[in-house]
């Protein structure tokens, strides 16, 4: 999952030489808030769209070389560091460049989401259930065996530390769709459940919300 696999490389380069209204111009035709400038083959920055606004259309971007934001990752990164980059500065595309500061092409940040979507298998049946602990508490191996002793394994898995609490959330995907015994496992082994999502349960408590609507209708 390289940067390098993601990189659209059809997309008009921006020089410094280039006037104001030509960036802005790009930027309504393809949606963006942001776009790449180069300085004849080296990667200059991202200029923003807020920026041009502000100044006349004829303009050289040459003459915004202090508000040009450096920022862009190697093409042979992994495909996380453009998601970090896209959430830091809240980028609409993440310019990629070689070794040699040149620019490759972009990857667009409506593109992450779906590469998101598919690692952590927002596509695939199954339910997920989050557990929260102590750091040091934390065991994949017994986690993984307490969800196999009811007959079911992992998919995903993911962690995440959440600085409020200051304790570990451990976000786990499970093949099956009804996970109420792996909720009770995790339970009697003294895990904190915070939360679980399954198909089948929520189908089950609507049908008892209808029945319970139904035996009220009839009183």
């Amino acid at each position: 999952m390289l940067a390098q696999q993601y990189i659209h490389t059809d997309y008009p380069i921006l020089q410094l030489t280039d006037k104001v209204f030509k960036a802005l111009e790009l930027m309504e035709t393809y949606e963006m808030r942001q776009w790449p400038v180069c300085s004849d083959n080296q990667y200059a920055g991202i200029i923003h769209k807020d920026v041009l606004l502000d100044v006349t259309d004829e303009a050289e971007l040459s003459g915004l070389q202090i508000d040009i934001q450096v920022v862009a990752i190697r093409n042979h990164d992994f495909i996380f560091t453009a998601v970090k980059q896209a959430a830091s500065y809240h980028l609409s595309l993440i310019p990629v460049v070689n070794y040699k500061n040149e620019l490759e092409g972009i990857i667009l940040s409506e593109d992450l989401l779906q590469i998101l979507a598919r690692y952590v298998g927002v596509e695939t049946p199954g339910a997920r259930l989050v557990l929260q602990m102590e750091r040091k508490n934390y065991s994949f191996g017994e986690i993984n065996r307490l969800v196999e002793t009811n007959d079911a394994f992992i998919t995903q898995l993911n962690t995440y530390f959440n600085n409020d609490t200051g304790l570990l959330e451990v976000i786990i995907k499970i093949n099956k769709t009804e996970i109420s015994d792996i909720v009770s496992t995790f339970q009697r082994y003294e895990y904190t459940v915070l939360y679980y999502f399954g198909e089948e349960l929520y189908a089950n408590e609507i049908k008892d919300n209808y029945n319970n609507l139904m035996a009220y209708l009839n009183v």
